[in-house]
């Protein structure tokens, strides 16, 4: 009796879909959308401005892939004699999924404990400043962020994302076409943020969730390769619509700096278990870490 009510109510959400992208007209050959018409449907499909902007705090936990190198084995020469060389050792060639813990709140602060080898590492954004604490390493002092590091925490908005109350955060966004992304329309989004930068945004044209995000670029090798964030397994929490699986892709360049789609290491992946919206957060959880807190950390 249960097994049938779902699969009527399976039958209902997915008839209802079909009829609302029908009376939206979901094909993108129809560009007489403008960017702010395909943000507004974006907002709407994930929950809704007014339940976003109720939300103050987040916390996720989950698995994320690190690894997974499969990459050729590199040679560097050594002092010494003429010719000798040192093959430095790869990272493992299987990803390993290692648990962790992020927890966010409003304005943009963020602190993520990882854990690894039995050890904990912890990175801590306050909005302004970031540390981090990586005794996998050996490096049991606390570390201000890189200037990578805080480039990348500037392209981050607020635990909503970049497209919830984008204008009052200094966005403009501009429509950039039509684009495939595995074998499916979506609408790609231009986003300049009030610092200058600017990323692009891929929404799927029918379920108007966002499909992939331009990441940071990563230095692989002395260059910087482009990344790719893929958002996939999308679930209702608290009537939020919140993708469970996100994979980030780095891709190669080409002789004369042509990006190409496949990557040039595979595919990290970040599983999400279990997301828990507006839990209580002290702000003591975002402040600047102790050396020597991650041995403490169950």
């Amino acid at each position: 009796m249960i097994r049938k009510s779902m699969l009527v109510l399976a039958v209902c959400a997915s008839l209802a879909l079909a009829i609302s992208l029908f009376a939206a007209g979901d094909t993108p050959t129809g560009t007489n959308l403008s960017a702010a018409a395909i943000v507004d449907k974006n907002i709407t499909a994930r929950g809704g401005l007014q339940a976003w902007r109720a939300v103050q705090t987040m916390s996720m936990e989950g698995k994320m892939g690190a690894g997974g190198n499969q990459r050729s084995t590199l040679s560097v020469p050594t002092a010494g004699r003429k010719g000798d060389q040192t093959i430095l050792p790869q990272r493992p060639t299987q990803e390993v999924q290692l648990p962790f813990v992020m927890e966010m709140k409003r304005p943009r602060k963020m602190r993520i404990e990882l854990k690894f080898n039995g050890q904990t590492a912890i990175q801590v954004f306050d909005g302004t400043n970031g540390w981090k604490l990586r005794p996998f390493l050996n490096r049991r002092v606390v570390e201000p962020y890189t200037t990578d590091e805080m480039k990348s925490e500037s392209l981050l908005s607020d635990l909503d994302g970049p497209l919830v109350d984008y204008a009052v955060k200094g966005t403009k966004i501009e429509f950039d076409g039509v684009e495939k992304v595995e074998d499916r329309d979506t609408y790609k989004l231009k986003l300049t943020m009030k610092s200058g930068q600017s990323i692009h945004v891929w929404i799927d044209a029918q379920t108007f969730l966002e499909t992939k995000i331009e990441g940071q670029p990563r230095r692989l090798d002395g260059i910087y390769h482009p990344v790719e964030v893929y958002y996939r397994d999308y679930r209702p929490v608290n009537g939020l619509q919140i993708p469970f699986l996100m994979e980030t892709k780095v891709l190669r360049l080409a002789q004369g700096s042509a990006m190409l789609r496949d990557p040039s290491v595979p595919p990290e992946r970040i599983t999400i278990d279990k997301v828990v919206v507006n839990p209580n957060l002290e702000e003591s959880r975002f402040s600047k870490p102790e050396s020597g807190m991650a041995s403490r950390v169950n």
